[in-house]
């Protein structure tokens, strides 16, 4: 039976492994291959790798874990998990998938979220380059163009308020919704443009400077160009395993954990979008944060061993 196996070969999982791998703890990571930020062609705001291909930072991190001996990374999916006695959590794991089951004594689960993006006709296609949800890690690629916020709820005053500065100019999406009165105060503060219109499609197009936009069709037969798009996507679980664990969530689906990536099953911890602590009012989706919270649990994990 192996120490810890994590489930997840995202930043979390991959920080958790190291961070056990030098602890000498026998480790096994499962990466099913599956990543949250597949669709983009960079990712932003992490020190040392802006601007880096997501399978560029995983190629290094893969060849950081191969210096530790202890750690093995399994490329399977994982498709359920289970207590090996159910009266006795603590006492170990085991995993089903595709290359057979695997047992631990503590489980880690890196699985992440997904996006359910808007239904809106090709925001999925440009999701990842023109189309983002996050100002923090795509706003700053947008520069010196119009960038549109799609949709019509509380977030758009705030999304508004990050763009300001970078955006020559904002234009609200509102997509045939109402705004509240509150939100569209802030945003006429704020000198952005409202369109009411129901959105009927977004379409690429290449801006002069040969920046790459999106054009917003919209029903009352006018349209707008963009330099970029930002959207509300609903977040869910992407796997299974906290509903088969009967770990205890969070207002926002996520997994609640302590700030040490404890959940409420003892010997099972959660780092990564997929957890949310009470000190946080939403889950964190940054590579960063992911990393940090990956450390975390895996030095709880570790600790937990200690007392085993």
């Amino acid at each position: 039976m192996h120490d810890v196996i994590i489930i997840g070969g995202g930043p979390a999982g991959l920080q958790a492994a190291l961070t056990l791998g030098r602890t000498h703890r026998d480790v096994v990571l499962l990466d099913s291959g599956v990543y949250r930020n597949d669709p983009t062609d960079a990712m932003h705001n992490v020190l040392g790798f802006d601007g880096t291909p997501p399978a560029g930072f995983r190629d290094a991190a893969h060849r950081t874990l191969a210096a530790y001996g202890t750690v093995e990374l399994r490329r399977t999916a994982a498709h359920e998990v289970a207590p090996i006695d159910p009266a006795a959590p603590a006492g170990g794991f085991v995993v089903r998938t595709d290359a057979g089951d695997v047992t631990a004594r503590r489980l880690l689960l890196a699985t992440g979220l997904r996006d359910e993006l808007p239904a809106t006709p090709g925001v999925a296609e440009l999701f990842g380059t023109v189309a983002a949800h996050c100002p923090y890690c795509h706003g700053h690629e947008f520069t010196g163009t119009p960038v549109g916020i799609l949709g019509s709820g509380p977030h758009v005053a705030r999304v508004a308020g990050l763009m300001e500065r970078i955006a020559s100019r904002l234009v609200v999406l509102a997509d045939g919704g109402d705004l509240d009165p509150q939100v569209r105060a802030s945003l006429d503060a704020r000198g952005a443009e409202v369109r009411a219109a129901k959105v009927e499609r977004l379409e690429p197009v290449t801006l002069p400077g040969s920046h790459p936009g999106a054009r917003a069709v919209l029903a009352d037969g006018t349209a707008v160009e963009l330099g970029g798009v930002m959207v509300a996507p609903t977040l869910r679980q992407s796997a299974p395993f906290a509903a088969q664990l009967g770990l205890d969530l969070r207002e926002s689906g996520c997994v609640a954990v302590d700030a040490m990536g404890r959940t409420s099953v003892p010997g099972v911890f959660a780092a990564g979008d997929l957890a949310h602590t009470a000190d946080f009012p939403m889950p964190l989706s940054s590579v960063t944060a992911a990393m940090a919270a990956g450390q975390m649990a895996a030095v709880a994990a570790d600790g937990d061993l200690l007392g085993a």
